[in-house]
């Protein structure tokens, strides 16, 4: 009976930390990401980036409603946070649920991205999510895995006290 009792409770366990921190479904996971910094524009192959290439400060953490440099938030990434880009044109109720996101946490860079394949999509070092609404509890479940985590070369490193620099693109 005990024997039995320990597995239910070691079955218990291991289901709420695979459906709790664990990725998302959909998540995408990208290998050998340089972290080389650089003075002039990256062309990343992922779109937008997960890791790379990326300029020497990064960029502060927070809600921006225009685009970001992608090296500033790549080397963001590499501190350890979640980009969440949106197509502009997205309904603001759900701008507005990226902005509560972004107010709440302190790793994590929301910005307008003209050019994705989804109406939302949140990257981390090395990870990809892409979405159809800002509303898909999957969103959560990502940042909830990947802010600060292992995946980032320096998880520990801060999102704020670098640049704010904004883009003229739409």
């Amino acid at each position: 009976m005990r024997i039995r009792k320990s597995a239910a409770v070691a079955a218990t366990a291991a289901i709420l930390v695979v459906g709790c921190g664990g990725p998302p479904e959909g998540t995408k996971s990208f290998q050998n990401l340089s972290r080389r910094h650089v003075e002039h524009p990256v062309r990343y192959e992922q779109n937008p980036p997960v890791g790379g290439k990326h300029a020497p400060f990064w960029q502060d953490c927070g809600f921006y409603s225009n685009p970001i440099r992608n090296e500033n938030a790549v080397h963001s990434m590499e501190h350890g946070a979640v980009w969440i880009t949106y197509r502009p044109g997205l309904p603001e109720e759900q701008v507005d649920k990226l902005r509560q996101m972004a107010r709440r946490q302190t790793h994590i860079l929301v910005s307008p991205y003209s050019d994705q394949p989804s109406p939302v999509v949140a990257s981390a070092w090395g990870k990809q999510l892409r979405l159809d609404s800002a509303a898909d509890s999957r969103l959560r479940q990502f940042v909830s895995a990947f802010q600060r985590g292992s995946q980032a070369p320096e998880p520990d490193a801060p999102c704020t006290g670098g640049r704010s620099v904004t883009t003229s693109e739409p």
